[in-house]
């Protein structure tokens, strides 16, 4: 998988170079120390990922995601935790804040090979064949897997795919967000932001912002927050 990293700080980018030695998986094609530089440098030799901060001089991160193709896939590393809401919001794979643990860097790494490896699967018309008010079936790995789901804890939407998340398991499907929460019960899931659903079952403790769901913090969008504390919320006074 190509990468390049994007960052105005030296220290930064050396550091995440050290970091990547542990993935050889992973090809480093080039650094940057400003978004517009590395933009001229993508319009002819596209990538797979982009380490990419947020606060940099010119044109910040968070544009400069938005300009990149659907299929160019950004991780965020940034001393800068008020941003983590808006990178769901442009569809990044994670949000790393510095400094960056090993631990937290192999979690990123991985969830973006997953998606690098769908990709490179033959794409199907349609990633469900069918389903019921119990369960579906998702295309995985060309082959079809039943979701029951009483088992399904969320749903994560990366780009044009979505990250199944069971209770057991994750599976990755070729399908948008939106089109997947069509196929699922209203009474059972609720959409919390432009990147999640969420089963409503699973939902123990929350606040103002996050869903919290096992070890996994769900952001609430700013445009779905209203809708959820006015359905889900007041549904279980």
């Amino acid at each position: 998988m190509k990468c390049v990293i994007v960052d105005d700080e030296p220290l930064a980018r050396e550091g995440i170079q050290l970091l990547l030695r542990a993935y050889p998986e992973m090809k480093l094609a080039g650094c940057f120390n400003n978004a517009a530089a590395a933009g001229s440098y993508l319009l002819l030799n596209p990538v797979d990922l982009v380490f990419l901060d947020i606060r940099m001089p010119g044109i910040n991160g968070i544009d400069f995601a938005r300009s990149l193709g659907k299929t160019t896939m950004v991780i965020f590393i940034t001393a800068h935790v008020e941003y983590a809401l808006e990178s769901y919001e442009v569809d990044a794979i994670d949000y790393l804040v510095k400094p960056i643990h090993p631990e937290r860097f192999q979690k990123a790494i991985s969830k973006a090979l997953s998606y690098f490896n769908l990709l490179l699967q033959e794409k199907n018309d349609t990633s469900i064949e069918f389903g019921s008010q119990a369960f579906l079936f998702v295309r995985a790995d060309r082959q079809f897997v039943k979701v029951d789901f009483k088992n399904l804890l969320f749903i994560e939407g990366l780009k044009d795919y979505v990250i199944l998340h069971l209770s057991d398991q994750k599976l990755m499907t070729a399908m948008n967000l939106k089109a997947i929460h069509q196929k699922l019960p209203p009474e059972l899931f609720i959409r919390v932001s432009k990147s999640y659903i969420v089963n409503t079952t699973y939902i123990k403790v929350f606040d103002n912002n996050n869903i919290y769901i096992g070890e996994q913090e769900i952001p609430i969008g700013n445009n779905y927050r209203n809708f959820f504390f006015e359905t889900f919320v007041k549904d279980k006074r």
